[in-house]
């Protein structure tokens, strides 16, 4: 898994980093178009004081809960982080004020795009921003693993389980002591990438088809 992140993440331009124990904390957005569920991944890996790199994956929701979508904070709707490399964009913090967690502390890219009945339209253009908007990295309950996104997640990376949280928190911390307070967060989006093949293949189908109509004239 290590080497196929890697290669990810180069092919992208993205940083890397091989410090010892500094972060490199890159979400992978699942394929699927519409899921109340925790189905995406958050993987943290780094190197420890030996040079042996060192790889978690937790469970976890790139995406916004059902409940937020069909309840949405902002007129333009509810938000989704766009794919990237939000470089420093991440610290330490309070989230909601309530407890620990990685919160938005620099600019980030978000999509804004729905119907009302609560569906984003991933295969159309949204209305991106560019900005501080909450989008912060924490658990959904307390303890346990929670199944259902629901209202635990209004377009933050939320984790499922409470204990992949706390062993987060802690390798984010001895991030912290070593480096200052400072995160670099990655957004790989898979579901993007589908859609992009499939626009391809769409557009390749019109040439062709065009391509037979001239040909048929032509005849």
């Amino acid at each position: 898994m290590l080497a196929k992140s890697l290669q990810i993440v180069r092919r992208k331009g993205y940083k890397i980093y091989r410090e010892p124990y500094r972060l490199n904390i890159v979400g992978y957005r699942s394929r699927f178009v519409r899921s109340n569920n925790f189905d995406d991944e958050i993987h943290v890996f780094y190197t420890n004081d030996t040079g042996k790199w060192v790889y978690h994956i937790f469970k976890a929701t790139t995406d916004p809960g059902q409940y937020w979508l069909e309840n949405p904070m902002h007129p333009k709707g509810t938000a989704f982080l766009k794919k990237g490399q939000y470089i420093d964009a991440y610290s330490i913090g309070l989230h909601r004020g309530i407890y620990p967690a990685l919160v938005q502390t620099g600019p980030v890219d978000i999509i804004r795009n729905y119907t009302r009945k609560g569906l984003f339209k991933w295969f159309e253009s949204g209305v991106e921003q560019t900005g501080r908007f909450g989008i912060n990295i924490h658990r959904a309950r307390k303890q346990g693993t929670t199944k259902v996104i629901d209202n635990f997640s209004a377009g933050c990376l939320v984790f499922a389980n409470a204990e992949d949280f706390k062993r987060f928190m802690k390798i984010s911390k001895e991030h912290q002591r070593r480096y200052g307070n400072r995160f670099t967060v990655t957004l790989v989006d898979f579901r993007d990438e589908r859609r992009r093949i499939l626009s391809n293949i769409a557009w390749g189908s019109v040439l062709a088809a065009t391509g037979l109509l001239l040909l048929n004239k032509m005849n």
